[in-house]
Formats: structure tokens, C-alpha cells, sequence
């Protein structure tokens, strides 16, 4: 008899299973597009994508000696917990569309289908052009961090220097070691995202606990929570103290940045008019958490500050020796470096899915070559191969600048969060016309959507500002330039020709009913 309950219970919920995921494929098909991805992964497994994106152990270490400089202790401390709640506001206002629109095209669908029929063509275009740039940028900063904390990792015991072409020749054995995962090794990728999520929250965990129960002395906490450090060549003075709290905000920014990927895997989640939603909103909540962790445990763990910013060495890799020793620095800084590498795979993932979903719309040179996925594979593997090859292409003018990559993450910064901005602006303006799905906001999403409108507004200007005085070609934040690159093209690529082909998101089941194939798998 117990045989047979069980039975039952496994014929019941195999049937649950597969009748979500028709509901999912209905809605999916509700908005034009067949099931092409494997849809497989849980709310956990989405949250995951987005929070190894998000990656506190990436995006604070990595930024760490720029804070140090820009602002100090007191702005990395209250500016993370100011950043915090605005992005949670972008969050809930992004989630709140995710839910009436789950597709991987995320950010520049949505744009399409919150528009006027007449205006949806542009704002996808524009929109979807901003999402890819921060996309790629995003990857690179990521991947370049990783880069740089290996080849630091790897002058524990050895004494060897990295140099700026070593620097890249690991960049790049990252990135295609990246690519080969999302390539061949798709069907692991959701076993991945479990030990990425472990990985990042008991690392994180484990690594401040580490420093402060073995640092020799601890700062006093009004070095922590109140010592401002202009080290930005006068801006302070010249300006403002408030113009160094503003830059230096980008670490906090920066870190709290890619949630979108919950969005891009959509077509990929179960139950993805919650999950995906659910996703953005636990990944945002759980980082903040974690992320002002790991800051005050670091700054609390400091040695000696003046020592630590002239060295030559990364700053919290200095501090883990302080504390613990070379050879549990080593240990750290590998959990450091993993938490790196599984945020960089993660981002190519999300980043091959947002071109795919492009590409299948006509909205990149090339699509018809690259809205391609893998029959073998089930993985967009041409855009997996785009997106490592326009982060390394972005990469290498950071090749040895500190300037330059601070500048790389300010383009994805910017670029991500004006893709996010463009649909949540839609949604208010159009707000008449939305149809909510299961994740709605009530009477608070207009405030939440307003406040997060403001707040992208400010930081698209903020991070295009000049970080270092003077201000002259080694120091110039050349973030302005690659988005102003992609504001020229996006528009006057418009204006010349897309406008007369490019009709925003395909609906591909309506053109495979007229014969017209819009996907090639091989």
C-alpha cells in the first residue's frame, strides 16, 4: 500500500510539474515565441544566476582600492546602504514588469511591449542596445577582476610579478574557459549555480570571520563608520566633498548591478511570472546583506591604511595577509577567485541569452548568423562566443590602468541601469495600459517606479564624471565615450536604416504560421 501511495504522490507531482510548465509555455506563446530553451530551473536556481552576477565577493574587491581613495571608510560604509535601497526600488520596479513579461529579451522586450505601438520599435532598439553594452561590460570587469586576483594569488610563495601581457594572457584563458562551460557544459550549469550560491554565501561568511578573529588590531570603528579620504587629486577641494561622495559611490553601484539576469533566464525558470520576479528581488536583498558584511569586516581588518593604498598590491589581498598569513591568504583569496570565476561564467550566460533573444528579433549585425541554438546543446553557443569576444576586445584598454578599468565599470554600471530605466519610465507613462502579471506592487508602484526613474537618472550622469584631478588622456573617465558611442550609433543607425526593417520583438510563432523562419538551430 505504501508502494502504491508513493506511486501516486510521484504520478501527482510529475503531473503538477508538467502542468506549470505548459502555463509557462502558454505564456510564453502568449507573447509570440516557442519553447526553444530547456526549461529547468527552479526559483533558487534563478535567484542564483542573478546573485553570482551580482557577486559582493567580485564587485567590492575588485573596487576596493578605488574606494579606499574615493571618499574612504565612511562613504564604501553609508554609500553601500544608500545605493542599497535605491537599487531595491529598481528592483521591485523591474520585477514588477519581469512578472507581466517574463522572456529572456527582458529589459528591451519589455520596452517594446510598455511603448505605443508606434514608439515600440525605437525604445527596443534603444533600449536593447544600452542592455547589450552593459552586458558586455559588466563581464569584463568581471572577468578582468578575476584576472587580476589569480595573478595576484599567484605571487603567494613564488614571488612573481605580474605584468599588464600576463595580466591579459590569463584574461583570456578565463574567458574561453568561460565560453567552453556555457558551450558544452549547459546541462551542468544549474548544478553550478547551487555550488555558486554556497560557494558565495559561506566564502563570504567564512572570509570576514577569518580576518577579524586573526587581525592582529582592528580600526576603531570611527575610522570605519566616519573617516572621508579624498584621494582623487583635489576633487574636495575643487569641488565639492559631496562630488567625492557621488564618485564614490561606483564600488557600491557597480556591485549591486546585473539582476536583470533573473530576467534573461526566464524562459529557462518554472514558474517564471513569479520566479523571475522573486529572483531580482532576493539576489538585490540577500547581496546588500552580505555585501556590508564583507565591507565593514575589511575595513575593520586594516593594518595599516597608508601602507595598504601605496603598495603594490591588491588592498584586500594585502589585508588577508595581514591577518592571516600567506597561507591562509591563499586559501581566502581562492575562495575569492572562485567567487570571480562562477560570477564571470554566469554573467556570459546572461549575457548569451539577452543576444540570442536580440539577435532573434533582427536587432544585432549579423542575426541571422547568430539567433542560432544548439539542438545538441540546447544553448545559444554563437552568442555564448559574441559575448566573450566583445568583453576581451572592452578589456584591453585596462591593461594596466586602474583609471581605465574603473571607467569599464562605469560603462556597465550606466549601461545596464538605462536599459533597466527605459521600460520602468514606459510603465509610468503607460501605466494605464499595463497589464500586471501574478508580482504587482499595488498602490506603491507608481512611488517605487518614480524613485527609481530619479535615482537612474542621477547615477547615468554621476559615473560619467571625471574620477581623477586633473583631468587630462591617462585620467580621463572614458565611460562618456563608450556611451556616447552607443548613443550615436543606436540613433543614427536608426535614423538611416533600422528604421525601416527593425519592428522590435519578433512574434516568431505569427511568422512561422506565414512561413517565414526566424530560427535556425543546428
Amino acid at each position: 500500500m505504501a508502494t502504491h501511495n508513493e506511486d501516486t504522490a510521484l504520478e501527482k507531482g510529475a503531473s503538477m510539474t508538467q502542468g506549470q510548465n505548459n502555463m509557462d509555455e502558454e505564456e510564453l506563446a502568449r507573447m509570440g515565441y516557442k519553447q526553444e530553451l530547456k526549461r529547468e530551473l527552479s526559483l533558487l536556481q534563478n535567484f542564483g544566476v542573478s546573485f553570482s552576477i551580482i557577486s559582493v565577493m567580485t564587485g567590492i574587491p575588485s573596487l576596493f582600492a578605488y574606494g579606499l581613495t574615493t571618499g574612504g571608510p565612511a562613504v564604501m560604509v553609508w554609500g553601500w546602504v544608500v545605493v542599497a535601497f535605491f537599487t531595491m526600488m529598481v528592483g521591485l520596479a523591474m520585477a514588477e514588469v519581469c512578472s507581466a513579461h517574463p522572456t529572456s529579451g527582458g529589459p528591451y522586450f519589455w520596452a517594446a511591449m510598455l511603448s505605443k505601438p508606434s514608439q515600440a520599435p525605437l525604445a527596443s532598439w534603444v533600449c536593447g542596445w544600452f542592455n547589450l553594452l552593459g552586458q558586455v561590460a559588466v563581464t569584463t570587469g568581471i572577468s578582468f577582476a578575476c584576472a587580476n586576483f589569480l595573478a595576484a594569488l599567484c605571487t603567494f610563495k613564488t614571488g612573481w610579478t605580474p605584468t599588464p601581457n600576463s595580466t591579459i594572457g590569463i584574461y583570456a584563458a578565463i574567458l574561453v574557459s568561460q565560453g567552453l562551460i556555457n558551450t558544452f557544459g549547459v546541462r551542468a550549469l544549474k548544478y553550478l549555480n547551487n555550488v555558486s550560491v554556497w560557494w558565495h554565501a559561506i566564502g563570504t561568511v567564512a572570509l570576514v570571520i577569518a580576518i577579524l578573529v586573526k587581525a592582529p588590531t582592528k580600526q576603531p570603528a570611527s575610522f570605519v563608520f566616519q573617516q572621508f579620504v579624498d584621494g582623487t587629486g583635489g576633487w574636495a577641494e575643487r569641488a565639492s566633498p559631496a562630488y567625492v561622495i557621488v564618485i564614490g559611490c561606483l564600488m557600491a553601484q557597480y556591485t549591486l548591478t546585473g539582476f536583470d539576469a533573473s530576467a534573461h533566464m526566464t524562459e529557462e525558470t518554472k514558474n517564471a511570472a513569479m520566479s523571475g520576479s522573486i529572483g531580482i528581488v532576493m539576489a538585490i536583498g540577500v547581496s546588500a546583506v552580505l555585501g556590508w558584511f564583507l565591507i565593514l569586516g575589511l575595513l575593520f581588518s586594516i593594518q595599516d591604511y597608508d601602507a595598504l593604498v601605496a603598495g603594490d598590491r591588491e588592498p584586500v589581498a594585502q589585508i588577508l595577509l595581514d591577518c592571516v598569513g600567506e597561507n591562509g591568504a591563499i586559501v581566502l583569496m581562492v575562495i575569492i577567485v572562485g567567487c570571480m570565476y562562477f560570477c564571470g561564467t554566469f554573467s556570459i550566460t546572461s549575457n548569451s541569452r539577452m543576444m540570442y533573444a536580440f539577435a532573434r528579433d533582427g536587432g544585432i549585425p549579423g542575426h541571422k548568423f547568430f539567433n542560432n541554438v544548439s539542438h545538441k546543446w540546447k544553448s545559444p553557443i554563437r552568442t555564448v562566443w559574441l559575448a566573450c569576444t566583445l568583453s576581451f576586445i572592452l578589456g584591453l584598454p585596462s591593461l594596466g590602468s586602474e583609471v581605465a578599468f574603473a571607467a569599464a565599470t562605469s560603462i556597465a554600471t550606466i549601461g545596464l541601469y538605462i536599459s533597466y530605466g527605459i521600460p520602468i519610465a514606459l510603465r509610468v507613462i503607460n501605466r494605464h495600459a499595463f497589464q500586471k502579471g501574478p508580482f504587482h506592487l499595488g498602490i506603491f508602484s507608481f512611488p517605487v517606479a518614480f524613485i527609481a526613474i530619479v535615482w537612474i537618472g542621477f547615477i547615468s550622469i554621476a559615473f560619467i564624471l571625471p574620477q581623477i584631478n586633473p583631468v587630462n588622456s591617462q585620467t580621463l573617465n572614458y565611460a562618456i565615450v563608450a556611451v556616447g558611442v552607443v548613443i550615436a550609433y543606436s540613433l543614427g543607425y536608426w535614423f538611416l536604416s533600422a528604421r525601416k526593417w527593425f519592428t522590435g520583438p519578433v512574434r516568431q510563432i505569427e511568422a512561422e504560421g506565414k512561413g517565414v523562419d526566424i530560427m535556425h538551430q543546428s
